[in-house]
């Protein structure tokens, strides 16, 4: 087991892209990509520790009815793990300081930045930005340009320039609670992916090609340590040509280009924590 790339990725709830992601994350060559139901956590019936790579997959937690991720946020601060006396939240955040990894992709992101994972600029994990409604007032469901920092400490994004991949939400403005937030996160280079136009050269603001209005047309962050990350788009819906929208009109590699960041992940426990 010492040997294996581990990953978990939590269901439960209203998410609902869990086997996306965990096929991505074999397709990039974990060992294990278990699928595991937070109630089995809260059981005490599965370890976070026996794992590398925690994903907190998309959907629509508790229906988004508090806004989105905020009941699950929540429910994960607060519910004591079965015979002991931590929280669920208190496990990831042991998790995190084992030096893992964790990605959180559109409600997972939303879930991570209310938990407080996201940013963590001082480490405290209170939550400084959050994700809300669409300038547009209604669902996007549609494919972005994204373009990477390359200066980023992100884990996942390693070697990256730029990504094309879909967004499909209703809350996913990113905005910061002061400008001074915004400012630390930009000169730390944490604001990883941004939308952009189709040559991955210059971030816009302009619609459709930013779908929701985020503060410096941001798609995606991390933390300082780079191996927390969050983005709203969603690199499990393109792991294969046949997922791209034009897959029949254009000559492309057969990896679809969402597999990237979950090799990089898999680089990244192979040569750090096995």
């Amino acid at each position: 087991m010492a040997q294996q790339v581990r990953a978990i990725v939590i269901s439960g709830n209203g998410t609902n892209c869990e086997r996306e992601v965990a096929n991505a994350c074999r397709l990039a060559g974990a060992d294990v990509a278990d699928i595991v139901h937070i109630s089995r956590l809260l059981a005490g019936e599965v370890d976070l520790n026996d794992y590398h790579f925690l994903n907190f997959a998309g959907g629509f937690l508790d229906g988004d009815d508090l806004g989105s991720a905020k009941a699950g946020a929540n429910r994960l601060n607060s519910a004591v793990i079965a015979g002991s006396d931590q929280t669920l939240a208190d496990s990831i955040r042991a998790f995190v300081a084992a030096g893992k990894l964790v990605m959180g992709v559109c409600n997972g992101f939303q879930l991570m930045v209310k938990m407080g994972l996201l940013p963590s600029l001082d480490g405290d994990h209170s939550q400084t930005t959050t994700l809300t409604f669409n300038d547009g007032g209604r669902f996007e469901d549609r494919w972005t340009y994204l373009k990477v920092d390359p200066d980023s400490p992100c884990v996942f994004t390693k070697g990256l320039k730029g990504i094309y991949l879909p967004v499909r939400h209703g809350e996913g403005k990113f905005v910061t609670e002061s400008p001074g937030i915004l400012d630390e996160l930009e000169s730390r280079h944490l604001t990883v992916l941004k939308y952009c136009d189709a040559d991955y050269q210059a971030p816009t603001m302009d619609y459709p090609l930013n779908p929701n209005g985020s503060s410096a047309a941001i798609a995606g962050i991390c933390d300082p340590s780079g191996r927390l990350f969050g983005l709203m788009p969603h690199p499990e819906a393109y792991v294969h040509r046949t997922h791209h929208p034009r897959w029949t009109r254009e000559e492309l590699p057969e990896e679809g280009m969402g597999l990237w960041l979950y090799q990089n992940a898999v680089t990244f426990i192979r040569e750090n924590l096995l």
